[in-house]
């Protein structure tokens, strides 16, 4: 098997495939009702000043915002008028070229996780129950000198710290775990049922010039879980049993984020958008375009009917709408799953192989 570029030096992330390579892939219906609302928000964005900036950057010739824009326009159309999915199937396959990731090895091998909205108690001011917080946006982050402090600077071993340095007085809200504070820094968002009664939503506001590091890989790196049972329950459950060890680990992710009072909204991605439940995908938009129409072929878990989880291939029509610290590369991609327990259960689970197309107008 020939690597759709080449392996080292790739000539592009999003090599065009031949018409004999994407032949026969049938793509599930699913929830087209999702898939419009996703693709309306993905045609909201491409008209803003944001979106005109990026494509102006966007590295990949041929692949302009305005080609994208087109292409959704059409897509979007034909969900809406082709009466059965395998038409629309035939549409799409003549009417559109398909570029295929290189992945990160040069043959299109792409690595799947998946993300959500967690949802947990919360208080608007500490108490001795909730003392972990989250924290705004500081005013002055892009004076911090570089390399900026890493999330042991900011915090301290046992996350406490924080009235101590650059982080005092930015307390936006607290939560009564540590665990579940560090969780909705790597998931972006959160919705939060307060002790007054109310809810509060949060989103990603920014965050620090240092890199993403996984606990969960440092897990395995030191032998206390084995890569193939590294997973988002299987960390919890460490954890859980093991809390001290959050002061060894945590502050192996120098990578801290900062949040903004969301006043309610649905999850937000990196486009200043909502992000749709199973329609939405983050990637390194360094790479690739953002707003545009992908298919995904990887295996994602379905609950059964005795309660477990048994995963199932799927080619599925996301949009391109959310970028996170740890997804970089061409061989990268996380999928939203949605708000709450359920979707944290699923998208925790999913660490598989897959590849990822993008689909524009001829």
């Amino acid at each position: 098997m020939k690597p759709i570029a080449p392996a080292l030096v790739p000539v592009s992330p999003l090599p065009v495939l031949a018409v004999d390579e994407r032949l026969g892939m049938s793509v599930e219906g699913g929830d087209r009702a999702a898939l419009l609302a996703a693709i309306d928000h993905s045609l909201v964005y491409l008209k803003t000043p944001k979106a005109e900036a990026a494509y102006r950057q966007y590295p990949v010739a041929g692949i302009t915002r305005e080609r994208v824009q087109r292409s959704l326009e059409r897509f979007r159309n034909l969900l809406v008028t082709v009466p059965s999915a395998q038409v629309l199937q035939a549409i799409v396959q003549r009417e559109f070229v398909f570029y295929r990731s290189v992945g990160k090895d040069g043959y299109g091998r792409v690595d799947f996780t998946g993300y959500f909205e967690p949802e947990y108690l919360a208080s608007r001011t500490r108490t001795l129950t909730y003392r972990y917080p989250l924290f705004r946006l500081p005013p002055d982050l892009k004076q911090w000198p570089d390399p900026h402090p890493t999330r042991l600077d900011l915090e301290g071993a046992d996350g406490l710290q924080f009235d101590k340095g650059r982080l005092k007085g930015l307390e936006l809200v607290w939560l009564r775990d540590r665990m579940e504070a560090f969780l909705i820094q790597v998931q972006g968002s959160a919705r939060l049922s307060l002790t007054d009664g109310g809810v509060m939503t949060v989103g990603y506001a920014g965050q620090i010039k240092q890199p993403y590091r996984s606990i969960g890989r440092e897990l395995v790196n030191d032998g206390k879980l084995s890569a193939n049972n590294l997973s988002l329950p299987n960390v919890l459950a460490y954890f859980k049993r093991y809390p001290a060890e959050l002061n060894v680990y945590l502050p192996r992710n120098p990578s801290f984020v900062f949040f903004r009072d969301t006043q309610g909204s649905p999850a937000t991605g990196s486009l200043g958008l909502p992000v749709t439940r199973e329609r939405s995908i983050a990637t390194d938009k360094k790479v690739f375009p953002p707003g545009a129409l992908a298919l995904i072929r990887t295996a994602l878990p379905f609950l059964t009917q005795t309660g477990t989880w048994k995963s199932q291939v799927v080619n599925r029509y996301v949009l391109d709408q959310d970028t996170g610290g740890a997804i970089v590369g061409a061989g990268r991609v996380d999928l939203f799953m949605g708000t709450g327990k359920q979707a944290g259960d699923r998208a925790g689970v999913i660490n598989t192989p897959g590849a990822l197309y993008y689909l524009l107008l001829r």
